[in-house]
């Protein structure tokens, strides 16, 4: 995927989880955070960050922002719409053998599963989960709790012992970082919701991507 028009600032602060404060072609400006996660490891003040345009009427803000620099390691894709963008880019591409239709957003249950495909002949619910938060060398998911994210979990989990193919992919937004583990320290609900998922015969994918400042692509 690719921000058409983009522009580099300076993080300054977040005064909550929606907008965040930067430095703009000299100025101060109030941008929209496409992230409602902590990030408190990336959003540092005096980061270099990329804004991309804001689309749709009625904004209260001119940009969005959208990718941020880690020191040592480089740019990191906190987009929480990117995520769904890219792994449907990857199927369309044929990234993931056997896919012979995508349909998105579709309803299991009580919840709504990022995508059902049709896969060697059988439905297959695909979910997807966004990793920006690096330790190590690592990724680790969540870097806030997310009962929805437990939720989606125990729901393939069931969904797998009804019969249902069923994937969790993680797509993994940031450089050099190909394997995602569960972040017990701050959600210990969704890391056993991922254990049971998997013994129940839940697929995980770590996708590692390519990011650039205003680009992201699943590379592997």
């Amino acid at each position: 995927m690719f921000y058409p028009r983009t522009a580099e600032a300076v993080f300054l602060a977040r005064p909550n989880r929606f907008v965040a404060e930067v430095e703009l072609a000299g100025g101060r400006e109030t941008v929209h955070v496409k992230n409602t996660g902590r990030c408190r490891e990336l959003l540092r003040p005096g980061a270099r960050v990329i804004l991309a345009a804001g689309e749709g009427k009625g904004r209260k803000t001119a940009w969005d922002l959208v990718t941020v620099e880690k020191p040592g390691l480089g740019w990191v894709n906190i987009d929480s719409q990117a995520p769904n963008q890219v792994v449907r880019e990857w199927l369309d591409r044929g990234g993931l053998p056997g896919v012979t239709s995508v349909r998105p957003e579709f309803t299991y249950g009580s919840s709504r599963v990022d995508f059902c495909l049709e896969r060697g002949g059988k439905p297959c619910l695909l979910e997807v989960k966004g990793c920006t938060l690096e330790r190590d060398g690592l990724g680790w998911f969540p870097d806030a709790p997310t009962l929805r994210g437990a939720k989606h979990l125990r729901e393939l989990a069931a969904a797998r012992s009804a019969g249902w193919d069923c994937i969790l992919a993680f797509v993994i937004a940031l450089p050099g970082v190909r394997q995602v583990l569960p972040n017990r320290e701050t959600d210990l609900a969704f890391a056993e919701a991922l254990a049971a998922a998997e013994k129940a015969g839940v697929q995980v994918l770590h996708l590692p991507c390519a990011v650039g400042p205003d680009r992201l692509e699943i590379c592997g």
